[in-house]
């Protein structure tokens, strides 16, 4: 799946997986992950943990990383 296919999925959904992210911010998974173990967030996004432990990611993801713009 592309990012822009993906990018289209997203606006009709709340939460986008990590991997999800990743592919959106054309980044590997791990990046993510490894920066929100160290610092809590990626950059100023915070996930919310599912109860089977995933964690999910506002859709609005890169809304909000690029500042609105």
């Amino acid at each position: 799946m592309t990012s822009n296919q993906l990018a289209a999925i997203a606006k009709n959904r709340p939460l986008l997986s990590t991997d999800e992210l990743a592919t959106l911010l054309t980044l590997r998974p791990q990046s993510i992950r490894k920066r929100l173990c160290q610092t809590g967030a990626y950059f100023c996004l915070r996930p919310v943990k599912m109860p089977n432990g995933r964690l999910m990611w506002p859709a609005d993801s890169i809304e909000q990383l690029s500042g609105g713009l």
